[in-house]
């Protein structure tokens, strides 16, 4: 899987495709089981036991909190051990604690039982099984699949969960999120082709020290720093644009779904010409800066425009254009710079820091909409992506280009 790709490798083969397909959808029914309890939990939560403004955010963000506690961790077994054993046990704590909170009265029932789905940190393991599973010049389309699985899983998720929460409450979108991880569990072996992995040799996978090799990485560190920078500005952002959309738009909260999903529609045309032409021309870790910027003008836009409709529009289309070629890209450059047999640890810190962004900017996106408003959110999410711009101006081209292009100059 792994050896010199043949020149006419323009696209995935039968096992790349299924492999990408299978995966894909694991990590699309696990994001949809995350997504579910988003548009309903600030509403049924209130009727549980105990339950306060406060611990309702707890409850949302002890799922952060755990993920990234534990992303590397996993990451580094799914080196030792192999992949699929880490992503089954990751997806069978996910349903255990899914049933923990779809069975607790109180609210800190629910804070436990949302601990426990973010104790099966398996992001880090399902994106290097992809790695294992593809060859270089197919790897980020494979990342572009799975990272359009999770916009699917959002969309659908905006229209289900309150659907399910009318008709069998909180605890039937709990266990709703039960349900579907197990099913992914039954994708892994069924959908997944098997042998496709790395080897694992305890001279070569984990090897001591891996984990310092990883964070003195430069390149992985700037892309690290960029999923962080990413989900804090999608966090944040989300923190207030159900406000911009309701009080300043008037479009009620049933009906917010109207406007994300065809502007994340819309935007995976805007992802996949930006990706296309990343690999095509071999620039993409050069795109970076680029898309960035983008991410930039969307939140000026919706800092100063937020009043208008057709704006806000442009400004959310700009935003998730950016937002999905970023989810693609980094990962998959991340993969071609991780050291030989650390991909699973690189994965990790990378999904580490991707749930420590979220965290933060859930928590500082309430922080400064208190002090400074809606739009003081969209410029501090600006100010964010620029400081990822300059760091993503210094990002070295991965190996497989360079050898691309010395083999294109001796031809």
């Amino acid at each position: 899987m792994h050896g010199k790709e043949p020149s006419s490798a323009g696209s995935m083969n039968s096992a790349e495709r299924r492999a990408t397909a299978g995966l894909a959808t694991i990590f699309g029914l696990r994001m949809l089981g995350l997504f579910l309890i988003l548009p309903v939990f600030a509403i049924y939560g209130t009727e549980l036991t105990g339950a306060t403004p406060a611990l309702i955010g707890l409850a949302v963000g002890a799922y952060g909190l755990t993920q990234a506690l534990l992303q590397i961790p996993f990451g580094m077994l799914s080196d030792r051990i192999g992949r699929r054993p880490v992503i089954v046990f990751g997806l069978l704590i996910f349903a255990l604690g899914s049933g923990v909170a779809a069975e607790a009265q109180s609210i800190h029932g629910v804070i436990l039982g949302r601990a426990l789905q973010g104790c099966g940190a398996i992001a880090a393991a399902v994106m290097a099984l992809a790695a294992d599973l593809t060859r270089d010049r197919q790897r980020t389309k494979s990342m572009a699949v799975i990272g359009i699985s999770v916009g699917a899983a959002f969309m659908i998720a905006l229209v289900a969960g309150p659907a399910i929460a009318a008709q069998a409450g909180l605890a039937g979108v709990f266990w709703a999120t039960a349900g579907l991880a197990l099913v992914a569990v039954a994708l892994l072996y069924g959908l997944v082709p098997a042998g496709g992995e790395v080897a694992f040799r305890p001279e070569v996978n984990a090897r001591a020290g891996g984990l310092p090799i990883v964070l003195r990485s430069p390149d992985l560190l700037r892309l690290d720093l960029g999923v962080l920078v990413l989900h804090l500005v999608l966090t944040a952002s989300f923190v207030v644009l159900p406000v911009v959309l309701e009080s300043r738009l008037g479009f009620a909260g049933g009906d917010h779904w109207k406007i994300y999903i065809p502007v994340l529609a819309l935007s995976v045309l805007g992802m996949g010409a930006l990706i296309g032409i990343g690999e095509r021309r071999r620039i993409l870790h050069r795109l970076l800066a680029f898309v960035a910027a983008l991410v930039i003008i969307a939140d000026l836009i919706l800092a100063g425009f937020s009043q208008s409709l057709p704006a806000v529009l442009l400004g959310l289309w700009l935003f998730f254009v950016g937002f999905n070629t970023l989810e693609a890209s980094l990962p998959s450059l991340l993969t071609r710079f991780a050291p030989d047999g650390l991909r699973g640890t690189a994965l990790g810190v990378y999904s580490t820091a991707q749930f420590l962004g979220a965290f933060l900017g859930g928590v500082l996106g309430g922080a400064i909409q208190g002090a400074y408003g809606v739009g003081g959110v969209f410029i501090f999410c600006a100010l964010a992506a620029g400081v990822w711009l300059l760091a993503a101006v210094g990002l070295s081209a991965p190996a497989s280009y360079q050898e691309t292009t010395t083999q294109a100059e001796t031809t």
